[in-house]
């Protein structure tokens, strides 16, 4: 039988083509039919993406970080093409989420390589008449970006520690803003917050939960909003983040998300949100610039991956 022929589109600033290719060789075999492809600043995956498509790649590997994972996915959505993902950038949320492994170029590929395709969700952004996918989280505040790029030295030495640390500092310097939220097609209602992250799945480095009910194929996407103003209200979220939803999540006996008056979960499949003064946005840990209205929804099965 025939190898399906593999499209591989790379980050030239993550990875080396020669260490690549030689891990195609040794995951895929000397046989493996590859059409290449190399992301630009102008075209950060989903243009060429399209391309190995076009040429009849039943499989696409996307190598390098979240921004280049979610343009090559844009390419695929709608097709029966599996996206496989060697990750190599700061956070690999999505393939963290996925159980793809991080040590290395050869131990993802051969996950590719042996793993079933199955379908997860992707959300859809609009701002500014425009529509971006994603595949991790959006939003803005305290975002899982500030979680991701944690003190590395003081994660491997004080663990959870370190995540308490991060988030004090970020919400030091956060404010408040009024924002009106429509779920679905429940009536809009108002609330106040310095952080709404909307996401597709939810787990961060070092195992830590800021979404702990998302889930990358259940039809939904689920939002984290943040309202804590004061010392005690700090404390309470973090309580929430790391306490209720982390470490209680991870021994069993949490099953579900916990809301407090400070942190306040829900899913939906679309969310309307508009603020009263512009923030900061930024998708799959990308700051795009400032916004001040914006729309989600999820998109079910609408990705196969390897």
């Amino acid at each position: 039988m025939t190898s399906p022929r593999i499209g591989v589109i790379w980050n030239p600033t993550k990875s080396d083509r020669d260490v690549l290719e030689e891990a195609v060789t040794l995951a895929f075999g000397e046989e493996a039919d590859v059409r290449w492809g190399e992301t630009t600043p102008d075209d950060p995956g989903r243009g060429v993406a399209a391309k190995v498509v076009e040429e009849g790649c039943a499989l696409v590997i996307a190598v390098g970080g979240d921004g280049t994972i979610r343009a090559v996915a844009e390419a695929l959505v709608g097709t029966d093409v599996a996206l496989g993902i060697v990750p190599q950038g700061t956070g690999n949320l999505l393939a963290r989420n996925l159980g793809v492994p991080l040590e290395g170029v050869l131990p993802a590929l051969e996950h590719i390589r042996d793993s079933e395709p199955h379908r997860i969700d992707l959300g859809w952004v609009e701002f500014d008449g425009e529509e971006h996918a994603f595949s991790v989280m959006v939003g803005f505040g305290v975002d899982a970006q500030m979680l991701v790029e944690t003190n590395d030295d003081l994660k491997d030495r004080a663990g959870w520690l370190a995540y308490v640390e991060a988030m004090g500092r970020a919400l030091a310097g956060t404010e408040m803003t009024d924002i009106t939220l429509q779920l679905d097609d429940h009536e809009p209602e108002e609330v106040r917050g310095h952080t709404l992250l909307v996401g597709n799945c939810g787990m961060l480095q070092g195992g830590i939960r800021l979404l702990p009910d998302a889930v990358l194929d259940d039809g939904l996407l689920d939002m984290l909003l943040i309202s804590s103003d004061g010392a005690l209200q700090w404390l309470d979220t973090v309580r929430s983040v790391v306490w209720d939803n982390g470490i209680r999540r991870m021994i069993g006996n949490v099953d579900q998300a916990v809301s407090t008056d400070s942190t306040t979960h829900v899913s939906a499949e679309r969310i309307r949100v508009q603020l009263a003064a512009p923030q900061m946005f930024e998708i799959d840990g990308e700051e795009i610039g400032e916004v001040d209205a914006f729309t989600v929804r999820v998109q079910p099965g609408a990705v196969l991956v390897r």
